[in-house]
């Protein structure tokens, strides 16, 4: 076993600011990943003290209801948080409203980016961050239902409407709810490297962290519009299959409808013609092997259904606006053996 020496083992104090009505997964989702990983550090590489300390801190100590009812309990008072820290992060919810007009708490996040290596937002605590000025002239990201209101609010800031979280210097947002968990896995692997990141990833079932960059919705999310079970079903086999003949004709086959009633009913019940489904699910499948193997592009092309290197770059360019070397450089999961 290996044991950690000064000064690499130090522990991180990674403050949670929250509020009456935050939402709780907001705020547990991230502590869970570095309390997860302090105990990882200590029973795995033989940590004699904690990697990270946690706390919750408000306006006020002591117990407070969040969004879902539940209580948690704030460490203490945003007035008697001493010292530096490493890590703040904004939890978000519907209580960012009331948030909003507590102007102790919005002074405290203006100062605080003085004494914080890194200042992040969970969900809507984007616009506490906003509030604060904290945000002007930064891109950032929040829930993708609040996006055009923080644009609109704040249009000092650069609103991204699709990563699941965005770096901007020492500042990160990230969009709503689960979003904060990839967000702390992401820091987490700055901190002490993707081996642990993953390793702490697996202890809390999670498939994978979803990069940065990565869109908020799924083609398997967008999925789940369609009313008709018929319709749904065929969504979920041609994900399970994107290498088959995925033509309108073939696809309108195996739903026993005619070509055109099919893709007529296919746009009313998706929102989007049969062929630019097929094609974000291709890419969807194609993007998930960039980042998790190491075939090759030519491999993947076949197997997702592009038949070439060059159909799939061209698909990739107008979805993602980027090539798939240039994806895969980015985001490729690089496991430890």
């Amino acid at each position: 076993m290996k044991i950690a020496t000064s000064p690499r083992a130090r522990t991180r104090r990674v403050v949670m600011l929250a509020f009456p009505d935050a939402q709780i997964i907001d705020i547990t989702g991230p502590l869970e990943v570095f309390g997860r990983a302090a105990r990882w550090m200590s029973d795995e590489r033989g940590w004699r003290v904690p990697a990270y300390g946690v706390e919750i801190v408000a306006s006020k100590a002591g117990p407070f209801a969040t969004s879902s009812g539940l209580r948690l309990i704030a460490d203490r008072a945003i007035a008697n948080v001493r010292g530096p820290l490493d890590t703040i992060l904004v939890a978000g919810g519907v209580g960012t409203a009331a948030a909003l007009r507590d102007r102790a708490l919005i002074e405290w996040l203006r100062g605080s980016l003085r004494r914080t290596r890194r200042l992040c937002s969970v969900c809507t605590g984007a616009f506490l961050l906003a509030e604060a000025g904290l945000l002007d002239g930064l891109s950032a990201t929040t829930h993708w239902r609040q996006c055009a209101r923080l644009a609109a609010q704040y249009p000092a800031v650069s609103v991204e409407t699709d990563p699941i979280f965005v770096r901007a210097g020492k500042i990160f947002t990230s969009a709503g709810v689960t979003a904060g968990i990839d967000l702390a896995l992401a820091l987490l692997e700055d901190d002490h490297g993707r081996e642990v990141a993953l390793a702490v990833a697996r202890e809390l079932v999670m498939f994978l962290r979803r990069p940065g960059g990565q869109s908020q919705f799924s083609v398997q999310l967008r999925t789940q519009q369609a009313d008709r079970e018929p319709i749904r079903d065929l969504q979920r086999w041609i994900a399970d299959h994107p290498g088959a003949d995925l033509s309108v004709e073939a696809i309108a086959r195996r739903a026993a409808m005619s070509p055109r009633n099919f893709a007529r009913v296919f746009v009313r019940e998706v929102g989007m013609t049969p062929g630019e489904f097929v094609e974000n699910l291709r890419v969807e499948a194609a993007r998930r092997r960039l980042e998790e193997s190491a075939d090759g592009v030519d491999s993947i092309a076949s197997e997702c259904g592009f038949g070439t290197r060059e159909s799939m770059r061209r698909a990739f360019i107008r979805t993602l606006h980027v090539p798939p070397s240039a994806y895969r450089s980015r985001f490729h999961q690089k496991l430890s053996a």
